[in-house]
């Protein structure tokens, strides 16, 4: 009954509520929670209780509470093939900008209920930089000690922002690829006694997935078309859970997955070959160097190789070399979206799809973080900080206040 008059109540009671269904879920592994937290997620929606103008709310206790609840846009006609419709989920309006940031909480509020963490401790992961962002706000929020290894060719504004959030930063050389940072993490969490977030192995990750994104997603197209949902991998996580949730609630929708044409560890159909702990032992013999930072290391996460276990998609799209910059500058000139280079693989991957679709087909694409996180990196390799010939030209059109080279 209280859920059913939720536009009188607080959304911060309805968060509230939200989070103890999420918890209690990912303790118990039970999915009996899971249709009261899909009416909380849905209820937390800011337009379906406020006007701009009115304000988010009741006032937040902390950062990590406007976490997930994130928007879907549509995308224009000047990008979406004829005929067909595609949307676009916006994970950059998480609070540190990045679909990451589900996971950091998920596995932190883990270790807290699990009793592996007190203040003072400190937390390590191995990141192509979202993570380590993600786990140093929750670091910073919490009172953690907070220690990330980042493989050397990842942009340096990561670097930065996790150390402007508390963070030390310890950079792995380009040569050890992706798996040597992991090596570097798990290096340091044996000589500390430090705790290790294992980000591709935990099933912490994929569960938060299937408890908010993949119930975010039903709930906005609720009564409404979905025909295909669109997503690459990093950790795996977003595949795995959210994937889950919408295959068992709405079967007819078709899951395509992307990767790297350079790195086609998933197409390979090769295995990656495991420690105990599920961590890689070594590089996959399909991964080649690609552009596409935070997708696809050079093995195959534990935690995707789960959803791949479960068949949960049911196309596949390979991305070009450059085709995720291009389309993500595309998607920054046609419609005002500012995402990174794996937005732009994943809106890729959206467009291609629709291509082959019927007619009238809805696609939903993942846009996993901002663009702002890739102003060193083939992201904004062509654009440049000083004035071009054409601004120039609008420079001297009038005759004050002329900065010429």
């Amino acid at each position: 009954k209280t859920i059913g008059t939720y536009r009188t109540i607080s959304p911060q009671i309805i968060m509230m509520w939200s989070r103890v269904f999420a918890l209690v879920a990912i303790t118990t592994g039970s999915s009996a929670f899971a249709p009261m937290l899909t009416k909380t997620t849905a209820a937390i929606n800011p337009a379906l209780y406020a006007e701009r103008g009115d304000g988010y709310g009741d006032l937040l206790n902390d950062i990590t509470e406007t976490v997930g609840n994130t928007p879907v846009v549509k995308i224009s006609d000047k990008t979406c093939p004829p005929g067909r419709t595609i949307y676009a989920k916006c994970e950059f309006f998480n609070p540190l900008s990045s679909v990451k940031d589900r996971l950091a909480l998920a596995i932190i509020e883990q270790a807290e209920r699990d009793g592996k963490l007190k203040k003072g401790d400190t937390v390590v992961e191995a990141t192509s930089g979202n993570t380590g962002i993600a786990v140093a706000m929750m670091c910073a929020q919490r009172g953690y000690n907070c220690v990330i290894t980042m493989a050397e060719p990842f942009s340096v504004e990561r670097r930065k922002i996790m150390r402007m959030l508390g963070a030390k930063v310890i950079v792995t050389p380009k040569a050890d690829k992706g798996s040597g940072m992991v090596f570097k993490a798990e290096e340091l969490c044996e000589k500390h006694g430090w705790f290790l977030c294992h980000q591709f192995e935990t099933d912490a990750n994929w569960k938060f997935h299937e408890l908010t994104t993949g119930p975010e997603i039903i709930n906005d197209f609720k009564d409404k078309r979905l025909d295909y949902w669109v997503t690459g991998y990093g950790t795996g996580g977003t595949y795995h859970g959210a994937g889950k949730y919408i295959k068992a609630n709405r079967p007819d929708v078709k899951i395509v997955l992307a990767e790297p044409e350079a790195a086609a560890l998933v197409d390979s159909g090769i295995a990656t070959e495991r420690k105990e702990d599920g961590s890689p032992k070594e590089t996959h013999p399909a991964f080649n160097p690609h552009p596409i930072q935070g997708w696809t290391p050079d093995f195959i996460p534990l935690v995707l190789e789960q959803g791949l276990g479960q068949k949960l998609h049911d196309e596949y799209v390979p991305i070009p070399s450059m085709a995720g910059v291009e389309t993500a500058q595309m998607l920054a000139r046609n419609e005002g979206i500012l995402t990174g280079i794996s937005g732009g693989a994943t809106m890729y991957a959206a467009i291609e799809a629709a291509k082959k679709a019927p007619e009238g087909s809805v696609l939903l694409a993942m846009l996993p973080d901002t663009g702002e996180r890739y102003l060193s990196t083939p992201l904004f390799a062509n654009i440049e900080a000083d004035m071009n010939e054409e601004e120039l030209e609008i420079a001297k059109s009038t005759p004050g206040y002329q900065l010429l080279p």
